[in-house]
Order: C-alpha cells, then sequence, then structure tokens
C-alpha cells in the first residue's frame, strides 16, 4: 500500500487515488476512463511505481479475466523491474505491494483455470507477505492469502 505522505506529494499517484475511489465507490466505467488516460500519459516509460499501481488498479476495471490477467503482468513486470533496478526512490513501496500483486495473478489464473500458475503466485505472495509489517496491511495480505489457499484446496 502507497504511504499517504508520498501520494501527498506526487500529483500521479493522487490522480490514481481519486480514479481508485470511484473505482471502490461502484464507478467502475469512469475509474477505467481515469486509468486509461493516466495510462496515454505515462505509459510503459513512467516511473515504475506509477506504472504499477496504475496496473495494478486498471485490473480491477476490466470485464473480462484475461484483460485483467495482462494488465496484472504488467503491474507486476513494474515491480519487478524497479527491484531488479535496485533504485531506492520507490523500492520500499513496490516491495509492500508484492503480496497484492501476486495474489492477484493467482485469482487471475483460477478465473482462468490455470491453476498450476496460480498456486505458484500464491507461494510468491505468501513468501513476500512473511516481509510485511504486523499491521493491518499485512494481516489483510496474509489473510487474503490464507483465504486462496483454502479455496485452492477444494479444486
Amino acid at each position: 500500500m502507497i504511504e499517504q505522505q508520498e501520494a501527498d506529494q506526487d500529483p500521479v499517484l493522487t490522480r490514481i487515488g481519486q480514479a481508485v475511489m470511484l473505482l471502490h465507490g461502484g464507478d467502475r466505467e469512469e475509474a477505467r476512463n481515469r486509468f486509461g488516460a493516466l495510462w496515454s500519459e505515462i505509459g510503459e516509460r513512467g516511473e515504475a511505481l506509477h506504472r504499477c499501481t496504475l496496473a495494478h488498479y486498471m485490473a480491477d476495471t476490466q470485464d473480462d479475466p484475461g484483460d485483467e490477467l495482462a494488465w496484472d503482468l504488467r503491474a507486476l513486470a513494474a515491480a519487478e523491474g524497479e527491484v531488479r533496478g535496485d533504485r531506492q526512490q520507490s523500492f520500499r513501496a513496490l516491495r509492500a505491494l508484492f503480496p497484492s500483486l501476486h495474489l492477484n495473478l493467482a485469482s487471475d489464473y483460477v478465473k482462468l483455470q490455470h491453476l498450476d500458475a496460480a498456486r505458484a503466485h500464491l507461494d510468491r505472495a505468501r513468501e513476500s507477505a512473511r516481509h510485511l509489517k504486523d499491521d493491518g496491511y499485512g494481516h489483510r495480505m496474509r489473510t487474503a492469502v490464507a483465504r486462496l489457499e483454502r479455496s485452492l484446496r477444494e479444486v
């Protein structure tokens, strides 16, 4: 989760946050439109934190599971590229997103009936969640991992 202070100082993160509020308020179409406009502005060459965050939420606005997967893969690629580049500017924020990124991918793969891929991303989500703080976000991520694990056992 991106810290509020970072979002307050970054106009792109602020705009992403505004679209996220629309999404959480139930206006998926308007959120998708705003995310799309932002993606057109920042695209594949924008800052990794912006690309990752935007793609991560854009996935949630998709109706087609394949499109959702494509956006979640973009989010992960942006985060992994930044971490491999060892740039400290957004490393901390991106590292905290890894459990959620892998959890979303696991869920996408379940929807698409690719259960081996789902289990592989669930394993990565579980491992990365171990490094989260013992706070609300960390608890939510670990609970979500456990919930999806139970669900996958029943498939």
